[in-house]
């Protein structure tokens, strides 16, 4: 068992905060991502009717995850999804918005809308090729407008719908110059057989030139690892060890009011390890500082006790305008019954126990 060096605090027992999303009895409800709109309270979540494959289904909240809404009318071709969806706004160099679904595995399809998630179109290649967990990490380029790049990976099966896994994991970003509506071609970031990394999780320094992208290394023989760029992902550092605290999988990342991190995640050690919260949905606080330091940060906490030993937390993070914090993810909530969806609205900055850092950080 790996001793955590920050403290330790526990919201499992806190139902106040915790808000049930959607739950269907006998159904399994998983892999949910979020995005929260410029009105700061609407918050949209997607997901799939399965254990990462099947019906993509849609709710909406209208009052900053305090309420959802009952599953909203999709496209038919939602139906289809193979793989976990994704859910992304991006804006092109005309200043016009759109929000963007991704879908995986082969090929990766996407459904747009120009109205704010009212209506979407229906699902459609990106392209000829495919991949797991489409995408994982969506970032702005910086210094230029409607450029995003997107993070995913594969292990062989997907990309060129092969099937057959090759011991290797491969890391992919594909660009887009139009705000989404075409993604080029995508090139490798980097691929390994020691070390199986996936499902990336990309944060950007405060300062706006570096990006740290945090991996799950699904091999479980080493802890997580993290890379850095310093021109927009052109290139990246080799890989190091996470620290134990940030050791799990699917990280997703937002900076609270306060210039303190955020990070919420499912917290898998490497075998023959383990932590108090092995197998539960948690998260970090912490710096950007920390994650170049290696530091351990300044907060473990769990958000909700998984009665599966490893089966929960793709979270959705959301900040609000008055900091508080909208975290959403599927887990085994109730021993012996389906993952449902739940949601954790929590305020650091007026919590004691999570108290910010007495020191200004950069």
């Amino acid at each position: 068992m790996v001793g955590l060096r920050t403290r330790y605090v526990d919201l499992n027992s806190r139902p106040e905060l915790q808000v049930v999303v959607d739950r269907e009895q006998g159904q399994y409800l998983g892999h949910p991502t979020t995005l929260l709109l410029p009105d700061g309270k609407t918050v949209l979540c997607v997901y799939p009717k399965g254990h990462g494959s099947g019906q993509i289904l849609y709710k909406r909240s209208n009052n900053a995850g305090l309420t959802w809404s009952g599953r909203l009318t999709t496209p038919p071709s939602w139906a289809t999804g193979k793989e976990t969806p994704t859910i992304h706004r991006l804006i092109d160099a005309s200043g016009k918005a759109r929000l963007l679904l991704w879908s995986g595995l082969y090929p990766a399809r996407t459904s747009l809308s120009v109205d704010e998630g009212t209506t979407w179109s229906e699902l459609k290649p990106a392209g000829n090729w495919g991949g797991i967990v489409v995408m994982g990490a969506l970032e702005p380029i910086r210094g230029q407008k409607g450029s995003y790049a997107a993070y995913f990976h594969d292990d062989g099966r997907f990309f060129a719908d092969s099937k057959k896994a090759t011991g290797v994991f491969t890391l992919y970003r594909t660009i887009t110059t139009d705000g989404g509506l075409t993604w080029n071609a995508p090139t490798v970031v980097l691929n390994r057989s020691d070390l199986h990394l996936c499902e990336p999780g990309i944060i950007r320094s405060p300062n706006g030139k570096t990006l740290a992208m945090l991996l799950r290394e699904n091999k479980r023989v080493r802890n997580s690892q993290v890379i850095f760029s310093k021109d927009e992902g052109l290139t990246w550092t080799e890989p190091r060890d996470l620290p134990a605290e940030l050791t799990g999988d699917r990280h997703v990342g937002k900076y609270l009011k306060d210039g303190r991190l955020f990070i919420g995640f499912r917290d898998i050690s490497p075998k023959g390890t383990g932590t108090v919260t092995d197998g539960d949905w948690v998260g970090w606080i912490g710096s950007f500082d920390d994650l170049e330091k290696g530091l351990p940060g300044q907060y473990r906490v769990r958000l909700k006790d998984n009665t599966s030993t490893w089966d929960c937390g793709y979270s959705g993070v959301e900040v609000l305008r008055d900091g508080t914090i909208v975290t959403t993810t599927y887990g085994h909530w109730d021993q012996d019954q389906p993952p449902y969806i739940m949601c954790v609205r929590f305020n650091p900055s007026k919590m004691p126990e999570l108290h910010p850092y007495r020191n200004s950080q950069k």
